[in-house]
Order: structure tokens, then sequence, then C-alpha cells
């Protein structure tokens, strides 16, 4: 079974990649593709005031910041003040409440929802009917949270969910961010259609030039496909690049800022035995304590870029 992430608490201070894609052998007189850097190393950094918000965080952000690379994550796919970025399923923190303080006025973010047939697939534990009666309202609700949540000087606020953006929306976004997410998108229609209509769309809200960036759980490559569809949480990294380029994306580059080379999952395995989530039982001390050493889960982070 597979189920939503887990939202931490509010951030209350701002208020104040895997493996590389080899290139293809090509008759010389054809173009060749462009190269895909591999990025094993943090990025330097030059933005402080980003450096000053992630150490702002709270204590219990503060706790997964040693697995999520925020700084790097976010310099890595070229976020910048006064861009517009959509943040896919926001958080308080996990990326919104760290955008709020970072865009600056000039900025935007828009927080894209699941859409609603994934939330149905979750079941009625986590998704009751009462819930998703009243999900459709949350693209009005959203921003206007937001906005009454953070100071002047951060950005505005939008919202969409996928399956039903504006095509008045085209080509308005810098960076579209997909964090943890694919996998909910992906197991929700197993014939893919769902999570390539989710891309297109992602496709059509980028300026000519824009940035995707995806951080998502990683499954071994020699797993079987089944156990990689998204249902454990997992999937393989030539798959999202797959369906990234299959909706006319080019994968850019690629980082290991955020790979764990101990989570090495069994077929029998789901990424949310491990923290945050720690689905195990809570009278098995030695095995909370075998995953606690493990971390969080071993992630690809991967740059895809619409063409100029």
């Amino acid at each position: 079974m597979f189920r939503p992430l887990s939202v931490l608490s509010t951030c209350a201070f701002l208020s104040a990649c895997g493996q590389s894609v080899p290139e293809q052998s090509m008759p010389s007189e054809a173009p060749q593709p462009m190269p895909v850097e591999v990025i094993d190393e943090p990025v330097a950094q030059e933005t402080a005031s980003l450096e000053q918000i992630i150490s702002a965080l709270p204590e219990e952000a503060q706790a997964r910041v040693v697995y999520r690379h925020p700084q790097e994550t976010l310099t890595f796919f070229g976020v910048e003040p006064g861009m517009t970025v959509v943040d896919t399923t926001p958080g308080n923190v996990w990326y919104t409440g760290i955008l709020a303080a970072y865009l600056g006025p000039d900025g935007k973010i828009i927080g894209a929802d699941r859409p609603l047939s994934v939330w149905e697939s979750f079941g009625s534990d986590y998704s009751p009917p009462a819930f998703l009666a009243e999900r459709p309202n949350w693209t009005t609700t959203w921003p206007d949270e937001q906005t009454a949540k953070y100071d002047a000087a951060s950005p505005s606020f939008e919202a969409i969910a996928y399956g039903a953006v504006s095509g008045e929306l085209a080509g308005t976004v810098d960076v579209v961010m997909m964090i943890r997410e694919f996998h909910n998108i992906m197991a929700a229609d197993e014939s893919n259609a769902l999570i390539e209509d989710v891309l297109s769309e992602i496709h059509m809200l980028l300026k000519p030039g824009g940035v995707f960036g995806v951080v998502q759980h990683r499954a071994q490559e020699d797993m079987p496909d089944a156990w990689a569809s998204g249902s454990r949480g997992y999937i393989k990294q030539s798959a999202v690049v797959a369906l990234a380029e299959g909706v006319g994306f080019t994968l850019e580059a690629t980082s290991e800022v955020n790979a764990n080379p101990l989570d090495q999952p069994t077929e029998d395995e789901a990424v949310w035995r491990l923290a945050p989530t720690l689905d195990v039982p809570e009278d098995n001390a030695e095995l909370r304590d075998d995953m606690l050493a493990i971390g969080e889960s071993d992630r690809m982070t991967l740059r895809f870029r619409k063409a100029g």
C-alpha cells in the first residue's frame, strides 16, 4: 500500500543520481544528444540568505536537513529570488516554507495538488469521503492561508491541481519541483497515463528553458518493475527519465546530493519503513534502531530542461 507523504509542523520562524544517462551512439551526421552532467559533490553556495533561512528552520525540520539537503537541492535546480516556482504537494516547510522566505516579494509560489484520483487511490483510511468532498476547494483556500501566514516581503501565492491546469498559465513558470511525490501519481494508474498527463501539464507550465526538478525515492535498477512501480514508494531512475523525456524534457544533470547507499530495500519492504514515517512495530526496538541507522531513503535528484 502506498500513502501520502506526511507534512511537518508549521514553520513559525518564517512569519518575520543517481546514475548518469549513457550517451547514445549515433551516426556522425546526426545531431548529438546533450551531455548529461553528473554532480557528485554539493554545489558551492553563493546565496547567504538561503543558508540563513535553512539554519533557522525549527528543530523538527532541522533533523531532516541532513537527509534532504534543501540548500544544495534548490541551488541545483537553479531557484533564485524573484522566480515563479511550482511546489508540488506543498508542506509547511518542504518546500513552501523555505521558498516563502527566499523568493522575495517579486517571486511567486504556485502550490500544485495531486490529481483528485490520486487522493482517491489512497483509500478511505487516508482520504475519507468528507476530505475528498472538500479537496477541490484547496486551490482556492491554500493561497489565502499562505498569504495570511507570511508578511508583505513574501512572494505571492497561487494554487493549481494537476489534471485541471489552466492553459492561461502556459509558459509562466521558471521552475517546477516534484519532491518525493512522483511515486504517488505513478502508482495511482498502472498504465502510466496519469503521470504522463501530469508531466505534460508541467511541460506546458514552464517557460522555454524552464527547469523541472525531481527528487524521488530510488529503486535499484535490478528490482522487478512491478515492485518499482511506485506502490512501495520507489521508482527506478531510468523510468523517471524515460517518462520525462517522453513528454519533451531533456535530462540536463543529475546529482547524488540526496543519495543514501545504506537504503537497499528488499522486495518485501517499502519506503515507509524508514524515517520520518518509521512504519515498523513499536515493540520491535531492534528493527526500529536498524531503520533509524539507515536514515531516510536513497533519492535521485534530477534536473530536466524544457527546450528554449
